[in-house]
């Protein structure tokens, strides 16, 4: 198993998007796996990720009973599949945003570095149907967080990456307390203070197709004040 890498997918009222993107990310590359992390969904995702496992090998599901934030059902996938023995482990979005198509652009980086993250503000990336106030928010907010925090990566809230399992057994995952856009800073932040090496990719980030944006005013708001918490917490400074 330590030859496979495998897609965490997390779920919530994604029953429209569900059951075309994981025949789009099992095609993108042999060595991908799917494990969908359903936070009990009400319009029945969770059923129609079972089906998808029945239908093929390649596809687990893990069923969580209620919903509790971005953050927890990464953590809850990232558990899993380290006990199966994935060498890689990536995250990605459920609707589309994150194209599966680039998928064997973060496996090929990952061979040289030990977290790979699919940026929109490197040469190359970009951003689909936002408004300027969209782009100006995500912009700013990792500029934000990059000045506070001394990094140099320029995408520090995008949820596409490819973690190296070393790397995810190093950064004290059960200490994660961050959720939303402040989960994806710290988990950044963790891994470069443990002295991993990071790199961007560029990807075209897609808003979603179907269904309603997670983004919240809360999650926003989470993001600004976590940054600092981030910056003084030992559990997140401490190197390896």
């Amino acid at each position: 198993m330590i030859d496979r890498a495998c897609v965490v997918l997390p779920t919530y009222n994604e029953i429209d998007n569900l059951p075309q993107i994981v025949p789009f990310i099992l095609a993108a590359a042999r060595e991908l796996d799917v494990l969908v992390v359903d936070d009990n969904s009400p319009d029945g995702t969770g059923a129609v990720a079972d089906r998808l496992a029945q239908e093929s090998p390649r596809v687990r599901v893990l069923h969580r009973p209620r919903k509790e934030g971005l953050g927890r059902a990464y953590l809850a996938g990232f558990e899993v599949a380290l006990q199966a023995g994935y060498g890689r482990i990536l995250e990605m979005d459920a609707d589309f945003s994150h194209d599966p198509a680039r998928l064997p652009a973060l496996l090929a980086a990952s061979r040289e570095a030990d977290l790979v993250l699919g940026s929109r503000y490197v040469e190359g990336g970009g951003t689909v149907n936002w408004g300027i106030a969209r782009q100006l928010l995500s912009k700013g907010g990792s500029l934000y967080a990059r000045t506070i925090l001394g990094l140099p990566i320029r995408d520090l809230t995008g949820g596409f990456k490819c973690f190296r399992r070393e790397v995810l057994e190093r950064l004290d995952l059960p200490s994660v307390r961050s959720t939303g856009y402040a989960f994806q800073i710290e988990l950044t932040y963790r891994a470069i203070k443990r002295g991993f090496r990071v790199v961007e990719v560029p990807i075209t980030f897609v808003d979603r197709r179907v269904g309603k944006s997670k983004m919240s005013r809360a999650i926003v708001a989470e993001a600004l004040w976590k940054v600092w918490k981030i910056r003084f917490d030992p559990a997140a400074n401490a190197v390896r």
